[in-house]
């Protein structure tokens, strides 16, 4: 006599979060599937367009790198927007919003990830990135916030080395190169990075010695001051928003880097023309003090280089946004 079979609720075992068995007829238990909310993974295209985008600052030229249409490229960012529920762009210049900014250091890590293959070869994990800059703007600005980019970005390996200013040699090859001076770089694709203002400076020992100088703004007190003297500050920018009617002067010391300008002020050598931003220490310090209230804007700036083609690298275009931030802290 054949046995009855027990029938099953197909539709309460479903709702239940019960699984059957085909060979046995038994009922297990699973987790409910309708309970886990998949996770909404943005489309990796709009993250692609997103990051070219943010990098070139131009729908077209990203279109270009990715090999579709300009409208293509819009449609992916509105995409991509819509799918966060954020305003990635803050401008029709392509300038990040805020919600921007962070977003697009944590698309730069995953596509890295996604670009790092396994095997023998790619055990480090490590990507290297050259970078050479001037050594002073190197000891008082980039040295000292080194350390944030090395905990934000551990898969970047830093290699350093020293360009001359205005000259602009390094010794070896360089991916990333930092330009002092008025530009333009018709070798390279420059980006602004900073400006400054310069201040007479000196030591307390000397203004004691050869001060008072009244704000250091007339022929008289210049003329009682030893200048210390650097191509890369020169003392016209001073005088002639002060309305000094003096030469740039060809006697005195002479230095070819500003942190030894500036040392050389503290020993005592004379008067010398302070970068604020770049000098702020010395002053901090009180190794230093300033001889007027006023300062000038200088005619030199700072400007991040690179051959064409280089900011294709995601490293390159990481660190590039990242020190332009961190400047602005």
């Amino acid at each position: 006599m054949a046995t009855e079979q027990p029938k099953l609720d197909f539709e309460s075992t479903r709702a239940s979060g019960s699984c059957i068995s085909a060979a046995s007829q038994t009922i297990l238990f699973c987790p409910n599937s309708a309970a886990v909310t998949p996770p909404r993974i943005p489309p990796i295209q709009g993250l692609l367009a997103f990051e070219a985008v943010a990098r070139l600052r131009s729908v077209t030229l990203a279109s270009e790198e990715l090999s579709v249409t300009p409208s293509a490229i819009s449609h992916r960012i509105r995409q991509l927007e819509t799918h966060l529920a954020l305003k990635l762009f803050a401008r029709h210049d392509f300038s990040l919003s805020v919600d921007g900014v962070a977003y697009l250091v944590r698309v730069r890590e995953a596509l890295a990830a996604l670009q790092q293959v396994p095997g023998p070869s790619h055990d480090s994990g490590r990507v290297r990135l050259r970078v050479a800059v001037t050594p002073t703007f190197s000891r008082q600005l980039l040295l000292p916030r080194l350390a944030l980019f090395r905990h934000a970005y551990p898969e970047i390996a830093l290699s350093l080395q020293v360009t001359i200013p205005l000259l602009n040699m390094t010794a070896e090859e360089s991916d990333i190169e930092l330009r002092f001076g008025t530009g333009p770089f018709p070798d390279r694709e420059p980006m602004h990075l900073l400006s400054d203002e310069v201040s007479p400076v000196c030591s307390p020992d000397y203004l004691h010695e050869a001060g008072p100088f009244d704000g250091f703004d007339n022929a008289e007190a210049v003329s009682r001051a030893r200048l210390i003297r650097t191509p890369l500050e020169p003392w016209r920018t001073w005088f002639m928003a002060c309305g000094v009617a003096q030469a740039e002067p060809r006697d005195g010391d002479h230095f070819n880097d500003l942190g030894l300008v500036l040392d050389a002020a503290v020993t005592g050598f004379g008067v010398a023309l302070m970068r604020l931003k770049l000098g702020q220490a010395w002053l901090d310090s009180g190794r230093l003090v300033r001889l007027s209230r006023r300062s000038v804007r200088s005619p030199h700036d700072y400007f991040l280089c690179w051959k064409p083609g280089t900011l294709e690298r995601w490293e390159c275009a990481t660190f590039i946004d990242w020190l332009r931030q961190a400047l602005r802290d």
